[in-house]
């Protein structure tokens, strides 16, 4: 009768150490069932099911005496078929990626996230680090970022709850948890599409030139009354432009040369470029601002508000239709037919309520920096880190990163 054994070792690691057990193996011509091997720190765990034979005690004894000769701890595991065949049928079970992002990995961090997990019904398959090594005298931003993969299987019981409880533990200990479904779609993304105002730029344009035209607070109160609910954004953007009714046209290269990128985001836009990946500025903002951003980063769409300008002053008014968040939603459907994907290929990102329906509507819509609304009504957040966190939660690791 057949018996399947797992072997497992461990013990410090050194080349050619999984090669001469395999050997051993190979030698009686052993089925390998599966294999696992994980290193940490030069120690080394290592597990392979087997099928052998009826009469198994040589090569376990060979198996036995070469982990003693490389000074290695070994243990084996005989499995019945019951088990075995049960272990085989869990294979289809769904299976979810869950992302640690923080300045800092604490245990807290993963005490609270792995209690969360176990309490969906949901079991750990794997973990793994795709943040850089740390030195222990970290004082740059490339080190003072951590990012660790879960994968995970099974039905969660209440996915909703699942995520309240992870937005819970991301307030209270400073962490972003990316929770998503580990499908074809993750590992095959092709565009990525930003807001750009507070988002892709560390700024509202908007409030930039409301400052050089000496109506800044009343941009501001208007601007809170939206917040409110009081204006729609087309009311609300139609009432601060009228504002800058006036203003020379020449300001609209001075606060362009002012304004800052937010973190991360010409190493996450190289990055995406450098595989592939299309980019689309969808914004509420301004054309002037988004076409320096295409020239400078070689995005490849923008669509945003049109400032109307006659006689080198800006009129108040804009051209054609306002992008608002409707716009936005058919604009991302739009470009992702013209590239011949599924939305379910598009990243989205932004940080207002008006991004809410793209972010919805992509396969990995991202909440960044943004208000707690904004965060509660998006499946993915990122407050903790910049935007080439990004990489991370399409499985990038540090050291892929040009």
């Amino acid at each position: 009768m057949e018996k399947i054994i797992l072997v497992h070792v461990t013990g410090g690691d050194r080349p050619g150490l999984t090669a001469e057990l395999s050997d051993v193996l190979a030698s009686y011509e052993v089925d390998v069932l599966d294999i696992g091997q994980v290193v940490i720190h030069n120690f080394l765990t290592l597990g392979i099911l087997i099928r052998l034979p009826a009469n198994s005690q040589p090569v376990l004894k060979d198996l036995l005496f070469k982990a003693h000769e490389l000074g290695v701890t070994m243990k084996l595991h005989p499995l019945d078929e019951e088990k075995y065949n049960s272990w085989v049928g869990e294979a289809h079970r769904p299976r979810y990626i869950i992302t640690l992002l923080s300045r800092s990995v604490s245990a807290a961090q993963i005490s609270a996230i792995t209690k969360v997990v176990s309490e969906a019904g949901l079991n750990i398959d794997t973990i793994y680090r795709l943040s850089g090594r740390v030195p222990l005298d970290c004082n740059d931003y490339e080190c003072s970022r951590g990012c660790v993969e879960f994968t995970v299987r099974g039905t969660p019981r209440d996915v909703a709850e699942l995520r309240a409880k992870f937005l819970e533990i991301s307030s209270e200990l400073m962490v972003d948890i990316g929770f998503q479904e580990d499908n074809i779609f993750r590992r095959n993304r092709r565009l990525v599409a930003f807001d750009m105002d507070s988002t892709l730029i560390q700024a509202e344009v908007i409030d930039e030139l409301a400052k050089e035209a000496g109506v800044g607070e009343q941009v501001a109160a208007i601007t809170e009354s939206a917040m409110r609910g009081e204006l729609d954004f087309k009311q609300s953007l139609r009432k601060r432009l009228s504002l800058l009714e006036g203003l020379d046209e020449s300001v609209l290269q001075k606060v362009a040369d002012r304004l800052p990128m937010s973190e991360g985001a010409e190493t996450l836009i190289s990055n995406l470029k450098n595989v592939g990946y299309k980019i689309a500025i969808l914004s509420g903002g301004f054309t002037y601002f988004g076409e320096i951003l295409r020239q400078r980063y070689g995005i490849d769409y923008v669509y945003a508000n049109e400032l109307e300008i006659v006689d080198g002053k800006l009129t108040g008014r804009a051209v054609g239709d306002i992008v608002d968040a409707q716009k936005k939603a058919e604009l991302l459907q739009s470009i992702a037919a013209q590239e011949g994907i599924s939305l379910q290929q598009v990243i989205a990102v932004g940080d207002g309520a008006n991004d809410l329906p793209m972010l919805n509507l992509a396969g990995l819509g991202i909440a960044f920096h943004a208000k707690p609304k904004v965060k509660q009504g998006a499946r993915q957040a990122i407050s903790t880190l910049g935007l080439d966190a990004i990489l991370f939660l399409i499985g990038m690791r540090s050291r892929d990163v040009l």
